[in-house]
């Protein structure tokens, strides 16, 4: 004879909303009577609905999903209940018990469908917003676009919050990143007049002059009436900058001998412990990825601080390596290390609006022309260069002092890439005028902030209250009927994102979510992961 238990028969997710019932330790449920089905059959739970509870049928469409959900809090509350009267001291593990994948799916999805909620909410009060635009491919070698919003209200209240993930399974032309980002502002019915910006990385797609997402983005913006930059993200910039200094034949030694110790598990292992044995500063050497924007700067550090190390270990090994006994090839390494990209790179991270990076910028910029100065003299001064300098305290009779004219060069090289790489921040005009009203001329001022710029200058109760207050409290503090053009600058300045480090943070998160064990992960499903996680 047939048997009922050997079919496979399983509960299904739809009988949940059309029949009001649930699985229960592998038993069918009932939420309306707490009644149990003793078959996994639909045609036994939907004459059971129908014969007992057919005035629900009245429930439709997200009545009839609210319902749902009230029906399993009520159950959870009785279970709880329950457990309190009979066995009390097992409460805590019954609070405890993990949800089932569909439930935890579900309230994923409420959540930011919640939050989406929220930020339309939002989005009607922002005077303009500005947005970051980034793509990558997920381990399912689908196109993942991710848009950023940065919008400020008439308080000066700044929101920065995830607009959408749009998933392209075709193409990346320009055109078509610029359909998915149009559906995202239409969605949440943004109006295209307050777009004061677009930042982007420098893919051919994102900032071609023709048909590329910026441009589309700006000549859409002109048609509805308003204008937009479009802005280079400026670490992106900074990174390409970077690499204009190659110092080859120093990287190439370098990163040779760290794959030697590192590839090889024997050899890595023997490494490591023998740094122990010797009590050495660090346990390890560092790798170093191009991708990675600091791995460089650290890798050399690391590298710089276990030469001593690395070159008996490597001598032990038979595999001696002769740079590391040429006084001026340490020199290079230590030049190299005290350039230190990454020190710029960390302070441009984070959430800071385009006056704060572009302040770090123009500062590291002055250290640039203060290391060329210093270093062209006829006693050069390397005060601001401690690797060199103890490089130069080792070895002074190899007379490395003579390769400083070198290195100022090459600084030098570095700064003039600088400049043309960021001409579309210092194009900025008003960039200036946001972050020291007080120190423009209001001659150099546009002509319609000049009357208003001069009056600011003359009311001495407001320059103290900018040397006391932040940036973003003193704008607040503005009376509107007197000072409504510089408001207005302030709110424009304050909406501009000013590099795209939150897209590739997420695109960590997104990695970290859509692994290897999981690429089965739908698009809505990581979209909605990656909204809550941000």
């Amino acid at each position: 004879r047939r048997k009922v238990d050997s079919e496979g028969r399983r509960f299904q997710d739809r009988w949940k909303v059309e029949y009001f019932f649930t699985e229960i330790e592998n038993h069918c449920v009932c939420l309306i009577c707490q009644e149990t089905v003793a078959v996994y059959k639909e045609f036994n739970v939907k004459r059971h609905y129908q014969s007992r509870h057919s005035t629900y049928d009245k429930l439709t469409g997200h009545d009839r999903s609210e319902k749902l959900k009230q029906l399993e809090a009520v159950l959870i509350e009785c279970v709880m209940k329950m457990v309190e009267n009979i066995c009390p001291e097992k409460k805590q593990e019954f609070a405890n018990i993990c949800l089932a994948r569909n439930t935890v799916a579900r309230r994923i999805e409420e959540i930011s469908s919640d939050i989406k909620r929220q930020l339309t909410s939002k989005g009607v009060d922002f005077d303009f917003f500005s947005i970051a635009c980034d793509e990558s491919t997920d381990l399912s070698d689908t196109a993942q676009l991710l848009i950023f919003m940065r919008g400020v209200d008439d308080e000066m209240n700044v929101t920065e919050e995830l607009l959408d993930l749009q998933s392209l399974t075709d193409q990346t032309r320009g055109k078509d990143l610029f359909v998915s980002v149009s559906s995202a502002i239409d969605d949440m019915k943004l109006p295209w007049n307050k777009v004061t910006g677009i930042i982007t990385d420098g893919a051919p797609a994102m900032v071609g002059e023709r048909s590329g997402l910026s441009t589309l983005i700006c000549n859409k913006v002109i048609e509805e009436g308003g204008k937009a930059i479009k802005l280079h993200c400026i670490i992106h910039q900074q990174v390409l900058c970077a690499k204009h200094l190659k110092y080859d034949h120093v990287m190439k030694p370098v990163l040779k001998t760290i794959n030697f110790i590192r590839s090889k598990a024997l050899c890595h292992r023997q490494f490591k412990q023998f740094l122990l044995d010797i009590q050495a500063e660090y346990e390890d050497v560092l790798y170093h990825n191009d991708v990675r924007w600091l791995s460089r700067g650290s890798a050399l550090q690391r590298f710089y601080s276990l030469r001593k190390e690395i070159r008996e270990f490597l001598e032990t090994m038979g595999q001696p390596m002769r740079e590391l006994s040429d006084p001026i090839w340490l020199a290079d390494l230590g030049f190299l290390v005290d350039i230190k990209h990454n020190v710029l790179n960390t302070s441009l991270q984070g959430k800071d609006a385009v006056n704060q990076l572009y302040s770090h910028l123009k500062t590291f910029g002055t250290k640039l022309q203060l290391f060329i100065r210093q270093l062209s003299q006829t006693q050069p001064n390397t005060i601001h260069f401690s690797a060199l300098q103890e490089i130069m305290n080792i070895f002074p009779q190899d007379n490395i002092s003579a390769q400083t004219s070198r290195y100022s060069a090459e600084i030098a090289s570095l700064a003039g890439e600088f400049k043309p790489r960021f001409q579309d921040f210092a194009a900025i005009e008003e960039v200036s005028l946001f972050s020291s009203p007080f120190s423009v001329d209001p001659d150099d001022a546009p002509d319609q902030l000049q009357l208003e710029l001069i009056e600011l200058h003359c009311d001495s109760e407001l320059h103290s209250r900018h040397q006391q207050l932040s940036l973003v409290h003193f704008y607040r503090q503005l009376d509107n009927s007197r000072f409504q053009e510089i408001r207005t600058l302030a709110k424009k300045m304050l909406s501009l994102f000013g590099s795209t480090y939150m897209c590739e943070k997420t695109f960590s998160a997104m990695n970290f979510n859509k692994n290897r064990v999981r690429t089965r992960l739908s698009d809505s499903h990581l979209r909605d992961i990656l909204c809550i996680k941000t």
